[in-house]
């Protein structure tokens, strides 16, 4: 059997109309295949709980006003963490809280403060907020495990350009 083609395959040579009706049936089937393969996909990320939080989400504030975020986790994490991302670099930790009421400073910690009075949140505190601080920030958290007690040299990367 053939499609769109003639019944005596062996002497056939394929024009480039077949051809290309060839390829553009198998080009649709992938693109259906692979359409189902990423909906297959949302549907079981669906299921899955948001466990982090952080608001506000969106914050434009004055110069100078004080300026309070909140991390909240429900997985029972020990170890929290709050970023910022400015464009063109990484995430930069600012601090990290590996328990109630104990946090350290991180690679950007001036001009912040944060507060961790229950294991589920952790808060940033921006003293006064200057332009210097516009950015994205992120909070995360992370299981208190011998497996993490290195994160954050993961964390710290040190990139240099090498010149000739």
């Amino acid at each position: 059997m053939s499609v769109g083609w003639d019944n005596d395959i062996t002497d056939h040579q394929p024009t480039a109309s077949s051809l290309e009706k060839t390829y553009s049936f198998f080009k649709t089937a992938m693109g259906i295949r692979l359409l189902c393969s990423v909906a297959f996909c949302f549907l079981e990320i669906g299921l899955v709980e948001v466990k982090v939080t952080q608001n506000p989400r969106y914050l434009v504030k004055k110069m100078g006003e004080k300026v309070f975020l909140e991390c909240v986790q429900d997985m029972d994490h020990g170890r929290m963490f709050w970023y910022r991302q400015d464009p063109g670099l990484g995430l930069r930790l600012i601090y990290f809280s590996y328990d109630i009421k104990n946090y350290e400073k991180g690679d950007v910690p001036d001009g912040y403060n944060v507060s961790r009075e229950k294991k589920e949140q952790f808060s940033l505190i921006l003293g006064s907020a200057s332009t210097s601080q516009t950015s994205v920030y992120l909070c995360a958290s992370s299981l208190s495990t011998a497996q993490h007690s290195h994160i954050l040299s993961a964390q710290k990367a040190d990139i240099r350009e090498k010149r000739p």
